[in-house]
């Protein structure tokens, strides 16, 4: 299975990120996925790869020209995809991924994160979606999500849109059972 992993670039984390970031790698490898990532050698997305690669796994960065020109490139990838610019990137991630692991991050991640919830609710995919909650990362966004479907921003219906895991065994298993739910209509309450 391909699997993206969107998550943080900053070196200057508290280090059980980057040990649950470690972990997954790891997993991922042994499993025989492969990891689909933004390409770099920093924060997160570094130890990642780097643990995929001691694994023996294969790994394919997605970077624009824009971060490649600041010579932060993993050069241990099996294969690297030069995109134009950020939109593309995440484009291609999307298009050649199976499914989606969302480990904590700033706002790129968020970003990337809530653009394949928002494609998955119009129905323009079916892939499973995973966030890892490190040390509790992603509590206060679940009660902002809470709020969307309490105030009915958005539809009930969708909370199953996204599962979120306390660590990189859950998601894995998460992605490897997933079944897509199958709807008539994609506009229903």
């Amino acid at each position: 299975m391909k699997i993206c992993v969107f998550c943080s670039s900053s070196n200057f984390l508290d280090e059980r990120y980057y040990e649950e970031a470690r972990a997954l790698g790891k997993l991922m490898a042994l499993g025989k996925h492969h990891l689909v990532y933004g390409g770099t050698q920093v924060g997160l997305m570094g130890a990642l790869a780097l643990s995929v690669k001691e694994a023996r796994g294969k790994i394919t960065g997605v970077i624009p020209w824009i971060i490649l020109e600041k010579g932060i490139a993993y050069e241990g990838v099996d294969e690297l995809i030069v995109t134009k610019d950020l939109r593309e990137r995440k484009a291609t991630m999307e298009r050649i991924s199976d499914g989606f692991i969302a480990l904590p991050g700033g706002f790129g991640t968020l970003e990337e994160m809530l653009e394949i919830m928002t494609l998955k609710q119009l129905q323009l995919h079916q892939k499973p979606l995973v966030l890892i909650n490190t040390l509790g990362y992603f509590d206060e966004l679940f009660g902002f999500f809470d709020r969307l479907f309490r105030d009915r921003f958005a539809s009930g219906r969708y909370r199953g849109i996204f599962h979120l895991a306390d660590g990189p065994e859950e998601a894995l298993k998460y992605l490897v059972e997933y079944q897509p739910e199958i709807t008539t209509d994609k506009w229903a309450p």
